[in-house]
């Protein structure tokens, strides 16, 4: 065997080698745009609408009764593969839940199906795209960017709390940053509990609402039932969730 055999040998492994740990890296966020194409193209997005709960309520409303725990399991998985699959559907889902369970069994097994489809969703991101944004730029943004990952708890926080972005952004957004798991987690978790608690109970009051829709024969959407106070709500618990970071950038610019 050459003497220049044996390095080509050598390196066409590490090539191998490479392009096995690139495909492992972007596998994850791979199956989940597949599994989103796939959804819309079997159309299984029409499902989560007040049209369609109109429709099935009845149906929907008698296997609950008969089967609670299954139903809620079933529930709780359904919500779960949604977020992941990053479907834009989580609001309609809660509204969903709080029809069929209850706004307080609905709220709390929406916080943790959306927690934990959140987090998969960040996870497969942070495989593919981990800390991108903090290795290609520079200057004022380098210095946002590093300031968004020391207190990223505090700004996902006031993000989660006041709904200016599509959840799914904000699920996948985060990955792009050198954030820690478990601060996402615990600003995800804590920051979504308003916003699923008010859309679980205005799902436990929809039946009125979808009888007079019924009768004027005009299904409203999701945002037509989030009142202007709701909104300011949001924006309020958002802005005292800010207070702390506001306070720690004013100490830390007095002292350095």
């Amino acid at each position: 065997m050459s003497d220049t055999l044996i390095p080509h040998m050598i390196q066409q492994q590490s090539r191998l080698k490479a392009a096995r740990a690139r495909a492992w890296r972007y596998a994850p966020i791979a199956v989940i745009l597949a599994g989103f194409a796939l959804g819309y193209a079997m159309g299984w997005h029409e499902y989560f609408s007040l049209a369609f709960l109109a429709e099935s309520r009845d149906d929907l409303n008698a296997y609950v009764a008969q089967h609670y725990l299954s139903a809620l399991a079933g529930f709780f998985v359904i919500y779960v593969l949604a977020v992941t699959f990053s479907f834009p559907v989580a609001s309609a889902l809660t509204i969903f839940g709080g029809f069929l369970f209850g706004w307080l069994a609905a709220g709390a097994a929406v916080a943790v199906a959306a927690t934990l489809g959140a987090t998969l969703l960040f996870l497969a991101a942070r495989s593919a795209f981990g800390g991108f944004l903090t290795r290609r730029i520079g200057g004022r943004a380098a210095g946002l960017a590093a300031g968004f990952e020391k207190d990223a708890f505090g700004y996902l926080l006031v993000l989660r709390l006041a709904p200016v972005f599509p959840f799914f952004v904000m699920n996948i957004a985060p990955a792009l940053f050198n954030i820690s798991l478990r601060a996402y987690v615990a600003a995800t978790f804590l920051g979504i509990l308003p916003g699923t608690f008010a859309y679980a109970w205005l799902g436990q009051g929809i039946d009125s609402v979808l009888d007079a829709a019924k009768e004027s024969g005009q299904m409203p959407s999701v945002t037509d039932l989030v009142t202007p106070q709701i909104t300011l709500a949001f924006a309020a618990l958002a802005l005292v969730a800010a207070i702390p970071t506001v306070v720690r950038k004013i100490r830390s610019r007095n002292t350095g």
